[in-house]
């Protein structure tokens, strides 16, 4: 375990840098998905859920992740406009959070991930009607058989309910596990996109 110590990443003043340098090595030393983040909403009523996405972009405009808009996260995320998530990378015994409001991504954005992913996967977001009743699983690969042959071996568009969201970050906080529990935790916080980062080091 690490000591408690003044320097390296705590003296770091710009967070997306030091966002790059820790996944970098989560990408090389994760034995599971480095991608995996647990992504936090609210509901209409303020009850909170998480559940883990992955994430499929990122860079100093926020952290881009996708899913079905008829979902419960995606009512959510359209409902509330802002989010929280959460990368624990046990390799390296590390968190990065972040919290903030969340845009939907453009078309053009969402139609190149998409095209990216594998057939089976882009027929698959045709075919689930993600959060709603399943009768059977029996019923799923009847859908998924569907679409296969409603697509034959054409191109498989973009369902007009699946698409990206874009959590802009106004609050990024990096956590390294320390001996006796003596964690080194430092916090980057804005109160808009538009403004400069301030940076405070807090207790573990």
């Amino acid at each position: 375990m690490n000591a408690l110590t003044s320097g390296d990443f705590t003296e770091v003043d710009e967070p997306f840098d030091l966002f790059e340098s820790w996944f970098a090595e989560a990408k090389a030393s994760e034995p599971n998905d480095p991608h995996g983040m647990a992504l936090a909403t609210v509901d209409a009523d303020g009850l909170p859920n998480v559940r883990m996405v992955l994430l499929n972009g990122r860079g100093p405009d926020g952290f881009v992740f996708y899913t079905n808009t008829q979902s419960q996260k995606g009512e959510e995320l359209l409902g509330q406009g802002k989010a929280a998530a959460l990368f624990h990378w046990k390799s390296l015994r590390r968190q990065i959070r972040i919290r903030g409001p969340v845009s939907v991504v453009s078309d053009a954005e969402a139609d190149a991930y998409f095209q990216s992913r594998p057939r089976d996967s882009r027929i698959g977001a045709w075919a689930s009607q993600q959060s709603r009743p399943l009768e059977s699983r029996f019923a799923l690969e009847k859908a998924v058989a569907s679409y296969a042959l409603k697509f034959g071996v054409g191109e498989v568009p973009r369902p007009p309910h699946w698409t990206g969201f874009r959590i802009a970050p106004l609050y990024i906080e990096f956590w390294r596990d320390g001996a006796f529990r003596l964690h080194d935790r430092i916090v980057f916080r804005r109160a808009s996109a538009a403004e400069p980062w301030t940076k405070s080091r807090l207790y573990p």
